[in-house]
């Protein structure tokens, strides 16, 4: 007998329910949940993911409850019935989220300071002043007024400047170095605060850059935080990309052990 769901007025066989899942653009999603999952039991089989203390999971259930913004009782199960959960699959669920946690921890926690020093040029931050035109006789002209300090680089972004740093009086940041165009992190990064860099063309336009702060980025828990979720996000799309290049296999063959693990 085939097997089926009732959502609503309407009956889902399984054999439609991979197509649904296609249809709405779905089974990315539910492939990449797999590929976690199959990651944590393989890690929990060979004990590199330490196993999970009553301690940490109460400490979870309460992250969980405050991020859902629970206020009692009464929005714990009015959740747990419009997901369509029992009690023991939201505590599957917030059990799962730990064990992430872990398995991230587990696998790269020892390469985060390495990850940091490669990557630390693209982290630091800096806040500059941004003066551009489409003009680059406009942009001489106001170079050689700020160097002669006939005006302040404020002032003169506000009434010059074609972008939206003219409201803030050309200041910028403080942003990542890696958010900026090339060129300007080649400026910024061999400049001194202070120093007024003269007039150079950046696509459409001719830009003038003073250097105002230079923030070097830091370890700290924030940035380990984000770094490893950056080399778990960098490890699944490796996964993903692994999966959709491998060959199908033909319909009605198997291979030895095959039945031992999940076809991909």
């Amino acid at each position: 007998m085939t097997e089926a769901i009732q959502i609503g007025n309407r009956t889902i066989t399984a054999s439609e329910l991979i197509s649904l899942l296609a249809s709405y653009q779905m089974l990315p999603h539910l492939q990449r949940e797999l590929i976690i999952d199959e990651a944590i039991e393989e890690n929990s089989r060979s004990a590199k993911v330490a196993i999970c203390t009553p301690e940490e999971v109460a400490q979870a259930k309460q992250q969980f409850y405050a991020e859902k913004q629970f206020k009692n009782e009464e929005d714990i199960q009015a959740w747990i019935a419009h997901q369509g959960l029992t009690p023991e699959q939201l505590e599957v669920i917030i059990t799962r989220k730990l064990k992430i946690e872990k398995f991230k921890q587990a696998t790269w926690g020892n390469k985060l300071e390495s990850y940091f020093f490669q990557s630390k040029t693209k982290l630091d931050k800096v806040i500059y002043s941004l003066l551009r035109t489409q003009d680059l006789g406009i942009a001489q002209e106001l170079y050689f007024r700020i160097q002669a300090k006939e005006n302040s680089f404020a002032d003169l972004a506000r009434e010059y400047s074609l972008g939206p740093e003219a409201q803030t009086g050309g200041l910028v940041g403080p942003i990542e170095l890696n958010a900026l165009h090339p060129i300007m992190v080649q400026m910024l990064s061999s400049s001194q605060p202070g120093q007024i860099l003269p007039p150079t063309r950046i696509a459409d336009w001719f830009v003038i850059l003073r250097l105002e702060k230079f923030i070097p980025a830091q370890l700290d828990e924030f940035m380990k935080a984000r770094l490893l979720n950056e080399l778990f996000e960098t490890w699944l799309q490796e996964q993903q990309k692994q999966i959709m290049s491998a060959p199908p296999l033909e319909a009605g063959t198997r291979q030895q052990g095959e039945g031992d693990q999940p076809l991909t």
